[in-house]
Parts: C-alpha cells; sequence; structure tokens
C-alpha cells in the first residue's frame, strides 16, 4: 500500500457500526458541492450493509484520524465475475496526499486475493480531482450516463481496469 502523508490516518475494514459514520462523510462531500442529499436514496447500501460489505460480496474500508471517519472506499462482487468499486470519499482537506490512491490500492488488493480481474466504477463527472486519480492508477474511461429522475442532475463517467 502507498504511502500516505499523514501517517495519523488508519484504513481498516468497516463493519455496519460505521456505516453511519460514512454516510455523515458522505453527507459533508455532498454538501461541500452543494448537492441535494437523500441518504436512503443516494446510498441505498450503507443502509443495508450485511447484503453489501459481509463476508465475501464485498467490503467497506474507511480511513480514520483518531476516532473520527475521514474516507471510505466500497467494493462488491457484480454477478458476471467482475467487482464494482463505489463510496470513495476523502474530507476536502484530505485529499491530493495519497490517501485516495491508498484506498483504491484497498480495493485492488481485496480483488486480486479473490481472483476478480476487473474493477469498474461510475463517477460523478464533477468529480475531477478522482477521475485524474482514476486515470493515472490505469482506469480507461469507457462510458457516460445521465441517472434519469436524480435531483442532483447526475451525470456519470464509467470506469474500468484489469486488475
Amino acid at each position: 500500500m502507498p504511502d500516505v502523508d499523514t501517517p495519523a490516518i488508519r484504513i481498516e475494514r468497516a463493519d455496519a457500526e460505521d456505516a453511519p459514520a460514512v454516510v455523515e462523510l458522505i453527507g459533508r462531500v455532498f454538501d461541500e458541492y452543494s448537492f441535494v442529499w437523500e441518504p436512503r436514496t443516494e446510498v441505498p447500501d450503507l443502509f443495508a450493509f450485511e447484503r453489501h460489505y459481509a463476508g465475501d460480496a464485498g467490503a467497506l474500508w474507511v480511513a480514520r484520524l483518531g476516532a473520527r471517519i475521514v474516507g471510505s472506499v466500497a467494493v462488491e462482487r457484480l454477478p458476471d465475475g467482475r467487482a464494482e468499486l463505489h463510496r470513495l470519499y476523502l474530507e476536502a482537506g484530505l485529499r491530493g496526499r495519497g490517501l485516495g490512491l491508498a484506498l483504491v490500492e484497498t480495493v485492488l488488493a481485496w480483488c486480486r486475493a479473490r481472483g476478480i480481474a476487473t474493477l469498474v466504477l461510475w463517477s460523478d463527472t464533477r468529480f475531477d480531482r478522482a477521475h485524474r486519480l482514476y486515470e493515472r492508477m490505469g482506469f480507461l474511461r469507457t462510458g457516460e450516463r445521465t441517472l434519469p429522475g436524480d435531483v442532483n442532475d447526475t451525470r456519470e463517467y464509467r470506469y474500468e481496469r484489469r486488475v
């Protein structure tokens, strides 16, 4: 895993008890972008943690600074044998320090350990810094979609890479 420029931060596998703090983290990022925040619509997986992130179905990791959750990333197996990265969020002041890279590397290691060869993700077109990270890490933009009826008028880019 790459060095993170904030040594007090620990990346740990999350459990269901961490889900409310991850919901709060994502809400702070939505506020930063002036997005409408409706948690049950935007992150329903975090309200059904065991189904999405327990056992071998997937995993969620958090970055902790002391007791505070300051970052997150998740992965889920897809029925076709690929995996999908979700929930990469960082507090604004911690971006650009290697933490996003470390979180994505954690997902890639999880995929490798399970023989998953391809990782995909969807990212809001407004998350420019995340797109630069994905592209530096070898992800290729392979599509785009608009989420119909979405209150935030969300358009997303699809990225994919071999694990």
